[in-house]
């Protein structure tokens, strides 16, 4: 018996959509994260990107524990001297509320060509809205 091992040609990605509103940030992005990778499948392959498409939709919605709103700090530098900013979560879920859960499941995957090119499938929308309906995305079930 040889062991399974998935192509590019033989993997089948579907479009899953998942409602943010209600969910622990943290809890949902492992479980995106996993949908991407393509763990939820039998014939996950860790070096191929057998995932599949993730669509995220009121993800201002999403709630955090604790006092992590206030004390959670998000980074970025210019590159100039003196360039480090800060934002807290709270803040950054009033401004880019897509950018927390995609910073968030980024943080799950791999750190490689093949994590980059599976983030890509991710697809974050503030509002109940989105613009995947011809694709026909089916609920994603979350595990309790």
């Amino acid at each position: 018996m040889k062991t399974y091992v998935a192509t590019p040609a033989t993997r089948e990605r579907n479009w899953l959509v998942v409602d943010a509103s209600g969910q622990t940030l943290g809890r949902l992005a492992t479980q995106i994260a996993d949908a991407l990778r393509g763990k939820r499948k039998p014939e996950y392959t860790p070096h191929c990107d057998v995932g599949d498409f993730v669509i995220v939709v009121n993800a201002d919605k999403v709630e955090v524990t604790g006092k992590k709103r206030e004390e959670k700090l998000y980074y970025r530098h210019s590159g100039y001297p003196g360039g480090l900013r800060s934002r807290s979560l709270g803040q950054m879920l009033e401004r880019r509320p897509e950018e927390v859960l995609r910073r968030a499941v980024k943080g799950m995957l791999p750190r490689t060509r093949l994590g980059r090119a599976q983030l890509r499938k991710l697809k974050v929308y503030a509002g109940p809205v989105h613009p995947h309906a011809a694709q026909k995305p089916e609920p994603m079930e979350l595990a309790d």
